[in-house]
């Protein structure tokens, strides 16, 4: 049974969709008006991540992640770049697009926008006022939270304790200081559109919960974002949401822990905020996606080179025994497993069990990759036995880790790359030993190392392979 941990009770929960065997999440995207960073990126992972193991587990998943294309940001950004707003969507979209493919990520089943929602939009804002949740001031739309008792509940705090932060307005018409736009006025110079207020445009928080309506119905089975969505944005959504259909909003709320970078609080200020665009000229972006998963996704993670590099050389090997499996499996004899062997096929049985738990508990992956480099380190020590590997033990091992991948998908899919990056290596340590510079000689054999590989100088050459 999977288990996830829902923000709104604090506690883990039995996945119970609406509709059983079928699973709808909604998942906040980006506000489009710059490249996205690196914390946007664990929060995309992971649920490109999740997404895919509910469908391995057997569920039908319909993912729908927006993109809000109508802001205060944009139009700030649009007018500073000298371009409407519409053509600084279509570029960051695109931009999106291009980012989240080297990350490996999918692309959603709907990626609605909240400029091609206005009349779901507005229909949802008649609704609310119908019901004297929401009230109109000078043509803008404002939610009353005075008149839905529950607001507050998934952020845990007290209606009158609550914080002024981020993108909520300050503005004396409001019945209420946590009164929030639901629709704005036109402004001169901003994109508008026809309501029966006047022209005008929505706010933030509405649109979610039109397009989530759309495309999921009324209640979600997995809502999911950032930490920092919990309180407005999501609060908010709950109160318009459920004040419009009377009915719950999500079966689950999931977030994703904050990112730092080098024990910082990524911010503009302080300039370093990393974007992903920037670092897919430094790293494989693999290996980006592989570190975010290797911490639980509600922990807090800091983000370094070092810790780069440390996922850099884990994703490599990795990747050395699956193209040792792939190797080993063109040389091998058939026939009955060995004592030993068959304790590896009992290793393998028992991977495949502790791996589910550990998805299914709370979707850990820290611990199901942990489980998949225990593995490793016993099929290389099989692999690098002298005697005979037999075809009945490796295609099994493969075929798992080859299921797993269609998960966390970064394995190399070609391992002919990985052979050649290592060949290319040894030929460049090669000339180092026919020129007489053994210590560059000797730095590639630790690099090599390092990553796993262990090089072998025979009198019929260089041999190498995996190490565990």
């Amino acid at each position: 049974m999977i288990r996830l941990y829902n923000t709104l009770t604090r506690s883990k929960e039995p996945l119970k969709p609406v509709v059983e065997g079928k699973v709808g999440i909604y998942a906040c995207g980006p506000t489009v008006y710059d490249y996205f960073h690196i914390g946007n990126a664990r929060v995309f992972i992971i649920f490109d991540v999740l997404r895919r193991y509910l469908a391995y587990r057997g569920y039908k998943v319909t993912f729908v992640q927006n993109f809000t294309d109508i802001d205060d940001k944009m139009i700030k950004r649009a007018n500073e770049m000298g371009i409407s707003v519409n053509e600084l969507a279509e570029r960051f979209i695109d931009a999106y697009k291009e980012d989240t493919v080297s990350l490996g990520i999918l692309p959603a089943d709907h990626h609605p926008r909240a400029t091609e929602h206005i009349p779901q939009i507005i229909d949802l804002i008649e609704k609310l006022m119908e019901k004297n949740l929401a009230y109109e001031v000078d043509g803008d739309i404002y939610f009353h939270v005075d008149a839905f008792p529950e607001y507050g509940r998934l952020s845990q705090q007290d209606l009158e304790e609550l914080d002024l932060g981020s993108r909520v307005g300050v503005d004396h018409r409001k019945k209420h200081p946590m009164d929030f736009a639901l629709w704005k006025s036109v402004k001169s110079g901003e994109p508008s559109w026809e309501s029966p207020w006047g022209l005008g445009r929505p706010g933030w928080h509405i649109e979610c919960s039109a397009m989530s309506m759309q495309y999921l119905g009324a209640t979600i089975d997995i809502h999911a974002g950032g930490q920092d969505l919990i309180f407005p944005h999501h609060e908010n959504e709950i109160a318009q949401s459920q004040g419009a259909s009377g009915q719950p909003f999500a079966r689950h709320w999931v977030h994703v822990g904050y990112l730092n970078i080098d024990q910082e609080k990524m911010s503009k200020s302080l300039g370093n905020v990393l974007t992903i665009r920037e670092l897919r000229k430094k790293t494989d972006p693999m290996a980006l996606r592989f570190f975010m998963l290797s911490a639980h996704y509600r922990t807090p993670v800091n983000f370094s080179g070092e810790y780069l590099d440390q996922a850099v050389r884990a994703l490599e090997r990795l990747n050395t025994v699956i193209y040792n499996l792939k190797n080993a499996l063109t040389r091998v004899t058939e026939g009955n497993p060995d004592h030993d062997e068959s304790a590896l096929l009992s290793s393998l049985a028992e991977s495949r069990v502790r791996f589910l738990e550990a998805m299914d508990d709370d979707f850990n992956t820290a611990e199901g990759l942990a489980v998949l480099f225990e593995l490793a380190k016993k099929t290389n020590i099989y692999l690098n036995r002298s005697e005979g590997q037999k075809k009945e033990i490796l295609e099994p091992i493969l075929t798992f880790y080859e299921e797993i991948d269609s998960i966390f998908d970064f394995i190399k899919k070609d391992s002919t790359i990985l052979k050649k990056e290592v060949e290319e290596l040894i030929a460049k340590r090669d000339e180092f030993r026919r020129s007489k510079d053994f210590a560059s000689a000797d730095a590639i054999r630790e690099e090599l190392k390092e990553k796993g590989i262990l090089l072998e100088d025979t009198p019929q050459g260089v041999r190498w392979k995996a190490i565990t």
